[in-house]
């Protein structure tokens, strides 16, 4: 039963009425899903979910005596690991999903994990419900869990641009917030490399204040987030990252900085911010890989073509050739 990676949205870009403000619309982006897939599950497994969370319903009442905090439905899950806090979360029903979380404060119940390893927490992210967010925070939900690739609740919603959560998760974990700014996603993304890369100017802004590293390198290819503003050609960001410090020196593993990525782009405003703050000895391209690769290519030629003589006549042993 496929309760999360459904086709209600491809992308969490739109702010739907009664959710919370968004940093601006989101890039589309297609290597992760972000909905909760309610229109994704057949009638009958629909049925069946509804029955489940009305049967919770009644268990969760308020009557229920203190108890029933132990009850069984702590610890059934559904085959894709949700539990039922996870199902109330993804299908939006707050006063159940915040019933649970009353009754659960400082429980490892508030951390478990589905096979997607989303927390109750992630998924309230993802389904913006900041008050769910909140109760999850103030009853012990830990903020430096990640997912399957690697995010925490904070790098989701760097990633939806939700500004009522972000600041939720940012107010609201102060001790864990310094090592959450400098955990990298599984694809080497920080939380400010995500913000640059969907073009949220506010966030980007929070982020730095809050202590991000601005130079912070992306883990695969060494790029910072000023190197993504001028990929993404976002002339209003490039300013934004030079007006707090980032330093247009920092080179990426290939040995570029962020003006040799102006060189065949048409933004020549970019070009001019950039060409200033740049060392005259850094604006020239470095040699490409494709002339190392041909030295080298050359070099291994004339070593093949040389005889076995010309190759060993100075070998040495014992001081004689």
């Amino acid at each position: 039963m496929d309760l999360y990676r459904g086709s209600r949205t491809s992308q969490m870009d739109y702010n739907p009425e009664g959710r919370g403000p968004k940093a601006g619309k989101a890039l589309p982006n297609n290597d992760e899903r972000l909905d909760s897939g309610l229109d994704s599950l057949k009638e009958e497994e629909y049925i069946e979910v509804a029955a489940d969370l009305r049967r919770l319903r009644l268990q969760c009442a308020p009557q229920c005596p203190p108890e029933q905090e132990g009850a069984e439905w702590k610890r059934e899950v559904t085959e894709d690991g949700d539990t039922y806090l996870h199902l109330a979360v993804i299908h939006e029903a707050q006063d159940m999903a915040i019933k649970m979380i009353d009754m659960s404060i400082n429980d490892p119940f508030l951390n478990q994990q589905n096979y997607q390893r989303q927390t109750a927490l992630h998924l309230a992210v993802v389904t913006e419900q900041p008050q769910v967010v909140e109760r999850l925070l103030k009853a012990g939900s830990d903020p430096t869990l990640v997912d399957n690739n690697g995010n925490t609740a904070l790098h989701v919603a760097c990633r939806t641009g939700s500004l009522t959560c972000f600041s939720l998760l940012t107010q609201n974990c102060p001790d864990q917030l310094p090592a959450i700014l400098q955990t990298p996603n599984y694809s080497g993304q920080k939380c400010l490399h995500l913000v640059a890369l969907h073009g949220y100017l506010s966030l980007v802004e929070s982020l730095i204040s809050l202590g991000a590293d601005i130079d912070a390198q992306e883990q695969c290819n060494g790029r910072t987030a000023l190197h993504l503003a001028v990929d993404l050609q976002n002339p209003e960001l490039v300013k934004l990252l030079v007006s707090k410090g980032a330093d247009a020196n920092s080179l990426t593993y290939g040995g570029h900085t962020a003006y040799h990525l102006t060189y065949g782009r048409q933004n020549e405003e970019i070009q001019k911010v950039l060409y200033d703050l740049t060392s005259r000895n850094l604006r020239e391209l470095p040699d490409s890989e494709s002339e190392d690769s041909e030295d080298d290519y050359e070099q291994d030629y004339e070593e093949d073509s040389m005889s076995d003589d010309e190759m060993y006549d100075d070998i040495k042993v014992m001081g004689q050739k």
